[in-house]
């Protein structure tokens, strides 16, 4: 998915469209980043329905959490959790999401150049027996 394609969407249909991005991206960070102790992987339709329940509440929690298991990882710098919070409180979680959204897609860019790299390395390795 395109960011910018995604934040036009979202602007053109009036916020439909980032819903489904939202469910999306909750899938796709559960996806890339699983939770060692099984917490914090509410699934995208459960965490939208969470946020709608609760008035919005559950979706500042739910940007706090995506940037803790982001930086969790080594994605981006210390503090994501909190620059997400912010942006999502002062009305901008679109800019958050794209923020996600480009995170991950670094870490799955990533993540396939070392394994093309191990992959490569081992079939160069001989053994001597």
């Amino acid at each position: 998915r395109s960011i910018a394609m995604c934040i036009i969407l979202s602007l053109v249909t009036c916020g439909i469209y980032g819903i489904y991005w939202f469910v999306v991206l909750t899938d796709d960070a559960n996806t890339l980043l699983p939770d060692n102790k099984g917490l914090n992987n509410t699934s995208g339709g459960v965490a939208f329905l969470l946020s709608l329940v609760t008035c919005g509440i559950y979706g500042l929690y739910w940007a706090y959490k995506q940037g803790e298991k982001i930086e969790a990882r080594g994605i981006m710098s210390s503090n994501s959790g909190i620059i997400y919070l912010l942006l999502t409180i002062f009305g901008f979680g679109i800019i958050a999401e794209a923020l996600m959204q480009n995170e991950l897609k670094a870490w799955r860019f990533n993540n396939k150049l070392n394994s093309m790299v191990f992959k490569n390395e081992l079939n160069n390795m001989t053994f001597n027996l």
